[in-house]
């Protein structure tokens, strides 16, 4: 689909507009989108706890026992796209707002 494009009522896209990329899976088994592995990053940060706070490493490692096989850097990329910060930042993150919590009872 490179340097194909197709005019439409709201005007000229790229092919590639219209499909989302996918990421292989572990042993063959179907491939996830982009979005999906996106959202599934995003869940595993969310359920991260004060005193485990996942690398990006971690969460590659989490990611392939759910059948998903990407990179760290491509959890990096995401992550940064997502706008979630850091481990090192969500740690710290974490630590002020229980800091917080403590003073306030």
């Amino acid at each position: 689909a490179s340097n194909r494009y197709m005019l439409t009522p709201r005007g000229v896209f790229e092919l590639k507009y219209f499909f989302t990329a996918t990421i292989a899976s572990c042993e063959g088994g179907d491939a996830h989108s982009a979005k999906s592995v996106r959202h599934r990053i995003k869940a595993i940060i969310a359920e991260e706890s004060l005193d485990k706070v996942l690398s990006d490493e971690d969460i590659v490692a989490q990611l392939k026992q759910t059948g998903i096989n990407v990179a760290r850097r491509t959890v990096t990329k995401y992550r940064e796209a997502m706008n979630i910060p850091s481990s090192i930042l969500r740690r710290r993150d974490k630590r002020l707002s229980a800091a917080a919590i403590k003073r306030s009872d």
